[in-house]
């Protein structure tokens, strides 16, 4: 493995601003930021992608992720341990790129936790299209017989 600025920071050889830890996730702020809050969730063992992460460690992150998410949420001042002026969150994106073609560019699994407000300016900029059914149904008849194989 080459080197991984998540591994480093995991064992503190590199700087993070650390908001969550235990025995295997860590979490800390996004030194790119969407928005004001950004942070990110990483497992404590390296998996490059989804094909090798520990379903276990998978849930953890999640898990952690829904925590974070709550406490940005929080509108009680200083409830969850941030000050009044502290980031808040209207709402919440998750979001797990898996490979580079999917926006991937620190290949150690993590899942960003990105608080929402009103204009904040980040936002999917896909443009969903309507789907016949027909297309649909082949498409999950085919999944379906993959999940076989996987």
């Amino acid at each position: 493995m080459s080197h991984c600025i998540f591994c480093a920071i995991i064992a503190r050889e590199a700087e993070a601003s650390l908001v969550y830890e235990d025995e295997h996730t860590v979490a800390f702020m996004d030194i790119r930021p969407f928005t004001p809050g950004h942070l990110l969730v990483v497992p404590k063992r390296h998996a490059s992608g989804l094909a090798q992460l520990d379903p276990q460690d998978g849930g953890r992150i999640f898990a952690v992720g829904r925590r974070l998410a709550a406490a940005l949420r929080d509108n009680g001042t200083g409830a969850a341990g941030l000050p009044a002026d502290g980031p808040r969150a209207d709402g919440v994106n998750l979001f797990l790129a898996d490979g580079a073609v999917a926006g991937q560019e620190v290949f150690h699994v993590h899942l960003h936790v990105i608080p929402r407000t009103s204009g904040d300016g980040f936002g999917l900029r896909g443009r969903p299209v309507s789907a016949r059914r027909p297309d649909l149904d082949y498409l999950a008849g085919a999944l379906r017989r993959r999940l076989d194989s996987v």
